[in-house]
């Protein structure tokens, strides 16, 4: 039963995000970045529900599935704006749902959901914060048009991030742990172009965490 109850939140989570942000994109209180960063961060907390209520690894992977269908239709034929934004150059939004599914797979069943976690959330609050206060205030260039601004937003992000998920299940790492991962994560997200981000920061942090589980005891 749980599992059904995941499901169903999973869905009401998702499609609500993707709701809010349009209503809120054409009422103009966000632009098209925002709209997309806005379900960029909403639906990475689906993790969470994916935590507390699925024991079946099927149910879980759905709802990615779900959405690497959708997010590609929508890439392709322009369907769902609040999730396009200006990207329509890549498939970021495709590989999004792709890292989730991803990380199902190498996580679940060896009961280490919270290293996905952890890659999901820094990909989600990090590389979200980055994108919204880079493309406002993002005035020094680096690489790939990403700013000193938002490189910054994403390491302080990324750094919270992993503070909180490595205080709550590893809390011997917390501290150099947090920090290693919030490096790690805002050098890759700089020099990964193309929306391939989406992939090579939230499995290269999970990577990262789970390495450093094994290291530092």
């Amino acid at each position: 039963m749980n599992n059904i109850i995941g499901l169903v939140l999973s869905l009401l989570l998702t499609g609500g995000v993707i709701c809010v942000s349009t209503v809120l994109q054409k009422k103009g209180y966000i632009g098209d970045e925002g709209a997309r960063k806005f379900v960029h961060i909403g639906v990475s907390n689906w993790w969470i529900i994916a935590m507390i209520f699925f024991d079946n690894i099927w149910f879980a992977i759905i709802t990615p599935i779900l959405f690497i269908v959708l997010n590609y239709l929508s890439y392709k034929f322009s369907l769902i704006k609040a999730m396009e934004g200006g990207s329509r150059s890549n498939l970021g939004t495709v590989y999004y749902p792709i890292s989730l599914a991803i990380l199902i797979l190498l996580t679940f069943n060896s009961h280490l959901l919270y290293i996905g976690a952890l890659g999901i959330l820094v990909l989600g609050y990090g590389d979200g914060m980055a994108a919204v206060i880079g493309t406002k205030f993002g005035k020094n260039k680096i690489i790939f048009n990403k700013s000193v601004q938002g490189s910054a937003t994403m390491f302080v992000f990324s750094l919270i991030v992993s503070f909180i998920i490595l205080s709550i299940f590893t809390p011997n790492i917390q501290y150099i742990g947090s920090l290693i991962i919030a490096i790690f994560a805002t050098t890759v997200e700089l020099f990964t172009p193309w929306g391939l981000d989406n992939i090579s920061v939230p499995l290269g942090s999970s990577a990262v965490y789970y390495l450093l589980t094994l290291v530092v005891k």
